[in-house]
């Protein structure tokens, strides 16, 4: 068996489909390019694909991961020949390599990650002030509702590092790394709600930061 770490990109005309429904999409697509995938045991085998972190409705992306297991060895070049051909307009393989087989699952070494934000602000000043006061305070509590009901918890440790990078026309662009593990996941746009800001234009990930002592080839 091998064990191939897929980075694609997530384009505008994707954006707004489910983790799940991208996942089948993947799966179909490997399909019709001929991958031999490798499948898990059991009563109801699947093939054995898994996503590094799921990402949200609204959000394109440069940096998701995937690992595909395939039964066969399979050169990262033609893999990435074929699988283009099936690709639908929105998804693109950026890079392929091998990983080993005993590393731990992508989804446990996800640490952190970057993303790029624009919004819409009338005044860069008072933005970078706000920025100031976020990053300086030693709590931000907050509060999220899901489907099982409201969650409060404290945002701020979710936030690695926020800065503005260009002020342009009324439309700012932040850069930000979020937490992404076990202990919590920091979200973009309520980020941009705790500066003062309503939803942000558009949200972009940039990278994933895994953990460097369990995620090496």
């Amino acid at each position: 068996m091998n064990r191939l770490r897929v980075r694609f990109g997530r384009g505008a005309a994707l954006k707004y489909i489910s983790h799940l429904d991208l996942t089948r999409m993947w799966h179909r697509a490997l399909r019709r390019a001929g991958i031999a995938l490798a499948y898990s045991e059991g009563f109801n085998p699947h093939p054995k694909l898994s996503l590094a972190a799921p990402l949200q409705l609204g959000v394109t992306s440069e940096a998701e991961l995937m690992d595909v297991y395939t039964i066969h060895p399979v050169v990262a070049t033609a893999f990435v020949a074929r699988l283009r051909k099936e690709l639908p307009l929105g998804l693109d393989v950026l890079q392929v390599m091998s990983v080993r087989l005993n590393l731990p699952a992508l989804q446990a070494v996800v640490r952190s990650a970057d993303y790029s934000v624009r919004v819409n602000a009338q005044d860069e000043s008072s933005l970078g002030q706000a920025i100031l006061v976020l990053l300086e305070s030693r709590s931000l509590p907050w509060q999220h509702r899901r489907d099982t009901g409201m969650k409060s918890y404290d945002l701020r440790p979710l936030i690695v590092s926020l800065r503005l990078v260009s002020y342009v026309d009324g439309v700012a662009t932040l850069d930000m790394r979020l937490k992404s593990d076990a202990s919590g996941t920091g979200r973009p746009e309520q980020v941009v709600r705790a500066l003062g800001f309503d939803s942000p234009l558009d949200i972009h990930r940039t990278r994933l930061i895994l953990d460097s002592t369990q995620s090496r080839e």
